[in-house]
């Protein structure tokens, strides 16, 4: 039952994926410059700037272009930067690896800390616990992210003369230290998710302990702990797992700012300079593995999904 439902899961991606495909080839195109004008300047004839166009492809209808490049891509080819020549794909395999890190480092801390913390505010109704932990919610919602890093590293440097590394080091010169730089922009990263995961666990653990099987629990003289963690908890976390992927679509996105700010060599500060660059297959090549990685999220959410409650399998 399970498989047949991924099968149907896996079908309904398909069209997903196509469309979003055609968005992330047409949207690149409608910002405003011309690639083919920045790479040979202002000064550039009218004659060269054609046998540019000609040269990467540019000159012909966008449908053929799209058409074309989506062939390439069913076979792993995203093409190449129109700037440096180098395959996209190459390109991406160095800087994928970098995100991937600091998006399951942020995604780790917003769950580590979201789920406790609204067991025991849901646990501790209306006490100065339960206050304390929706304040810090509510705060961690409305700082955002760029501003609480800008934040980080300036404030320590006046206040006691010390900040934060910024800059990147490979995981083959110091695995340990690779793996500790992403700690802090993870951090960051992750409060504004797990402010949001944290509020809708206490909410729906709430509303889970004021059910009738609950009641049977604690008629029956069962512990507390019990009654939480094992017979409440799994029930609650159900609508937390669906909204997880939403988050994690959240943290995929923040990381563009992210990096930039701590000179992570990752795909958000990659995407950022073809943008300014107007690289188109970058751009593509880019985007197209963003929205890939949620669709198999999206799907993994939902199996999970299936496997706590399988009714929804119905």
């Amino acid at each position: 039952m399970l498989r047949r439902y991924v099968a149907k899961r896996l079908l309904v991606a398909i069209p997903s994926l196509l469309i979003a495909s055609m968005i992330v080839f047409t949207l690149p195109r409608l910002i405003p410059g011309d690639v083919v004008q920045l790479m040979l300047e202002e000064k550039a004839y009218a004659k060269d700037i054609e046998e540019l166009r000609a040269k990467l492809g540019l000159n012909r209808p966008i449908y053929v272009q799209y058409f074309e490049w989506l062939g390439h891509v069913t076979t792993g080819n995203l093409g190449e930067s129109l700037w440096t020549r180098r395959p996209v794909l190459e390109e991406l395999g160095r800087r994928l690896p970098v995100t991937l890190t600091l998006g399951v480092c942020a995604i780790a801390f917003a769950i580590l800390i979201a789920v406790p913390v609204g067991v025991i505010s849901a646990a501790r109704q209306d006490t100065l616990k339960d206050y304390t932990a929706r304040s810090a919610a509510v705060l961690g919602l409305s700082v955002p992210g760029f501003w609480l890093a800008t934040l980080v590293i300036v404030l320590p440097a006046i206040w006691w003369g010390w900040r934060p590394a910024t800059g990147f080091t490979e995981f083959s010169q110091s695995p340990l230290y690779y793996l500790t730089q992403f700690l802090l922009p993870g951090v960051i990263l992750g409060v504004a998710s797990s402010a949001a995961i944290m509020r809708l666990t206490r909410g729906m653990l709430l509303e889970v302990l004021r059910q009738d099987y609950v009641r049977t629990a604690w008629a029956k003289g069962l512990a507390e702990r019990v009654i939480v963690l094992k017979h409440s908890l799994k029930n609650a976390v159900i609508p937390v797992v669906t909204v997880l992927g939403i988050q994690i679509a959240q943290i995929i996105g923040g990381t563009v700012i992210i990096e930039q700010i701590f000179g992570f060599p990752g795909m958000g500060r990659f995407l950022f300079d073809a943008i300014v660059q107007r690289d188109y297959p970058v751009i593509q090549g880019v985007n197209l593995i963003v929205v890939s990685v949620i669709v198999i999220v999206n799907l993994t959410v939902d199996a999970l999904y299936a496997t706590l409650d399988p009714r929804i399998r119905l």
